[in-house]
C-alpha cells in the first residue's frame, strides 16, 4: 500500500502521525482518500472548487509531479508520496502556536524585550525546524547559537567522527570526544546549552536517495558542507521543495555567505553554474582554514536563519557577502537570477535529483579503485632493499610538519612544470596527507610516461598508523 509522508504543518490534523498508508491507484485517489481519513486536512489541500491548491507540492519518490496531471499519475504499492506545502518560515501564530514556559521566558528574556522578536517571535522560533547539513566547522556555531536562540527543532546530518584535527575550529566538540560520532558529541553539547530543543540526528551521507525524506520536514535548510557534490544537491533539494538555503563556505582566510531561495531570488546554480574540475579547488584539509573563520561565517548563517523564521530584516537574498579575515573587510556582491538556470530559470531542465558525484566529475569509489596503489608496509619493505623515488606532493607548510625520510617535495600544482626533476629510472611512489592528491599526481605521471609511478594508499596518515607511530598526524 502506498505511503504518504505528512509534513509537520499538517500533523496537528493527523494525530501527530508523520506517515500513513493510503489506498489508491493514482495520486488523485490517494490524496482524496487521505483527506477522507483526516477531514480537517482537506481544506489545506483543496480549494472550494475541489482543486488541489497551487501552493501544495506533491512528490512521487524524488519526482516533482506538479507539472504532470496529478490526478492521473499512477502509483505502485511500494511508492512514497510526499506532501510539501509552502511554508513562510515557522509562523507560530494561531491555535497551534507553542506555549513558552516560565523557564523559557526567563531563558529568552533578552529576546522577548526586543520589539522585533517579542513573545510572538520567540514562539515562531520554538515552532521552527532547521536542518543543518554538516556538524563540523560551520555546523558548530550554527547548532550552538540556534539552540541557544530557542529554535525548537534542529536536524543534524553528518557521518564522521571527531578527530583531534577538528578541534582547532569545530568548537562544539571537545578533546574527550575524539573518536566519538560527531552527531553524538554535538547533540550532547546542544542539550547542555538548551534542553528545550528537539535534536534529530541523521548519521548518514546526504544523498539523492535520502535528501527529500530528510529535508522535507524542515522550514530552513543550512548548508554547512565541505564538498561540491553536496552543495549542488542541497541547492537542488531546496529549489524543488521551495525552501530557503542558507549558504556559507570557508577556505584559508576567506568566507562567503548568502541566502538562496528560488522564487525570491537566485539559487546556488545561478552563482556557480558549473563546479570546478576535481582537484582544482583544494579542501580545507589540503589548504587549511583559520580556526575562527567558520565561527564568523557560521554566526552569519545563524543570523540569516533566525531572520527567515522571524520574517524580519533584510535577508542576504540576491547578495553574496564576502569576508577577508586577513584584511578584516566585508564586501557585498549583487546576485541576479539566471533566466537560463537549469533548475530555477524560465525553462528548467532539472526536475529531479541527479548523480551529483558524476555531475562534479568525481568517479565512484569502485571505479576510482587505483590499481597503482602501494600500502605503507609494502613501501617500507621496498625502501630497505631498492631505490625508490619518493615524491611528496603536499604543500611546503605540510612538509614542515612531517615527511617520509628521503622524499622530494614537489607540490601537486607545480608538478606539470617540474616533471624533469622526477627520476624516471627508479620506481616512483607519490604521497600526500591521505592519498587523494597523490592519486592525481600518479595519474598525471602515467600520462607523462612515468609508468612505474604508484600512490601511497592512505598517505602520511596510513604511514603513521602502520609504519612510523612517531610521525604526527594533522
Amino acid at each position: 500500500m502506498p505511503q504518504v509522508l505528512i509534513p509537520s504543518a499538517l500533523r496537528a490534523f493527523t494525530k501527530g502521525q508523520s506517515a500513513v498508508q493510503v489506498n489508491g491507484a493514482t495520486i488523485g485517489e490517494i490524496l482524496n482518500n487521505f483527506a477522507g481519513q483526516f477531514p480537517q486536512v482537506r481544506r489545506h489541500l483543496y480549494n472550494d472548487s475541489g482543486q488541489l491548491r497551487n501552493f501544495v507540492n506533491v512528490f512521487l519518490g524524488d519526482d516533482d509531479v506538479r507539472s504532470l496531471k496529478k490526478e492521473a499519475t499512477r502509483v505502485a504499492n511500494t511508492d512514497v508520496i510526499s506532501i510539501v506545502p509552502a511554508v513562510a518560515g515557522g509562523n507560530a501564530s494561531g491555535a497551534n502556536a507553542p506555549v513558552l514556559s516560565n523557564e523559557e521566558i526567563s531563558r529568552y528574556s533578552r529576546h522577548l524585550i526586543l520589539p522585533e522578536v517579542g513573545m510572538e517571535g520567540q514562539k515562531k522560533l520554538k515552532a521552527a525546524g532547521v536542518l543543518i547539513i554538516g556538524a563540523g566547522g560551520l555546523g558548530s556555531p550554527l547548532a550552538m547559537y540556534l539552540a541557544a536562540a530557542g529554535v525548537g527543532r534542529l536536524g543534524l546530518v553528518d557521518f564522521d567522527v571527531v578527530d583531534a584535527s577538528n578541534l582547532q575550529r569545530q568548537v562544539i566538540h571537545s578533546t574527550r570526544n575524539v573518536g566519538r560520532a560527531k552527531l553524538d558529541s554535538a547533540k550532547e553539547y546542544i542539550l547542555g546549552v538548551n534542553p528545550n530543543v528537539q535534536v534529530d540526528t541523521y548519521e548518514t551521507r546526504f544523498t539523492s536517495e535520502n535528501a527529500f525524506a530528510i529535508a522535507s520536514d524542515y522550514d530552513v535548510i543550512i548548508d554547512g558542507t565541505d564538498n561540491f557534490p553536496t552543495r549542488y544537491l542541497v541547492n537542488d533539494v531546496c529549489v524543488l521543495l521551495g525552501k530557503p538555503n542558507v549558504y556559507g563556505s570557508i577556505f584559508r582566510f576567506d568566507g562567503q555567505a548568502s541566502v538562496f531561495w528560488a522564487g525570491k531570488g537566485p539559487c546556488y546554480r545561478c552563482l556557480y553554474a558549473e563546479p570546478p574540475p576535481p582537484g582544482l579547488v583544494p579542501s580545507c584539509a589540503e589548504g587549511g582554514v583559520l580556526g575562527v573563520l567558520p565561527g564568523i561565517i557560521g554566526c552569519i548563517q545563524a543570523n540569516e536563519a533566525i531572520k527567515i523564521i522571524l520574517g524580519k530584516g533584510e535577508l542576504l537574498i540576491g547578495r553574496l557577502l564576502l569576508f577577508d579575515a586577513l584584511g578584516m573587510r566585508f564586501r557585498e556582491l549583487k546576485l541576479r537570477q539566471d533566466p537560463n538556470c537549469p533548475i530555477c530559470g524560465e525553462h528548467p531542465t532539472i526536475h529531479r535529483l541527479i548523480d551529483y558525484e558524476q555531475f562534479c566529475g568525481i568517479l565512484p569509489e569502485e571505479k576510482a579503485a587505483d590499481t597503482f596503489n602501494i600500502s605503507p608496509k609494502e613501501l617500507a619493505k621496498k625502501l630497505g632493499r631498492t631505490h625508490v623515488f619518493l615524491l611528496d606532493v603536499r604543500e611546503p607548510e605540510e612538509y614542515q610538519i612531517c615527511a617520509i625520510p628521503g622524499a622530494t617535495l614537489i607540490p601537486l600544482k607545480q608538478l606539470p612544470e617540474r616533471l624533469t626533476e622526477i627520476d624516471g629510472t627508479s620506481e616512483i611512489v607519490a604521497y600526500c596527507r591521505t592519498g587523494k592528491r597523490s592519486a592525481k599526481a600518479v595519474e598525471l605521471l602515467h600520462q607523462a610516461g612515468y609508468t612505474s609511478a604508484k600512490n601511497l594508499a592512505g598517505g602520511t596518515h596510513a604511514w603513521a598508523d602502520e609504519v612510523d607511530p612517531s610521525m604526527p598526524k594533522y
